[in-house]
């Protein structure tokens, strides 16, 4: 049953850590896209003052989702599987800097 157990935790510890790199690339993604969305809306601002015509205010662009949800799912789920016992005192504490340092 203990070898159960790691196994279940090895694997939520893996999963956690996947979400976390896939959130990060998601971040980094959306970053580069909003750098390119300003600067067509330079472009396209640039290309109205040249044609004459009326220069709207750009809409600030949206910021990417903050990861809080995700970040207090993982840290709950961490902190179940070492109430259970699954996870030691050091293990929590590496996974959870892993996930509140992403």
């Amino acid at each position: 049953m203990p070898g159960l157990l790691r196994g279940v935790a090895r694997t939520a510890v893996v999963a956690g850590t996947a979400t976390a790199v896939s959130g990060r690339v998601q971040r980094r993604q959306a970053e580069r896209y909003v750098d390119r969305d300003a600067n067509i809306a330079a472009q396209r601002e640039q290309s109205y003052e040249e044609q004459g015509g009326t220069v709207y205010e750009p809409v600030a662009a949206a910021a990417p989702a903050a990861a809080g949800p995700d970040r207090l799912e993982q840290l709950t789920k961490l902190g179940e599987l070492k109430s259970q016992g699954v996870l030691t005192e050091e293990e929590f504490a590496r996974e959870k800097a892993k996930i509140l340092g992403s």
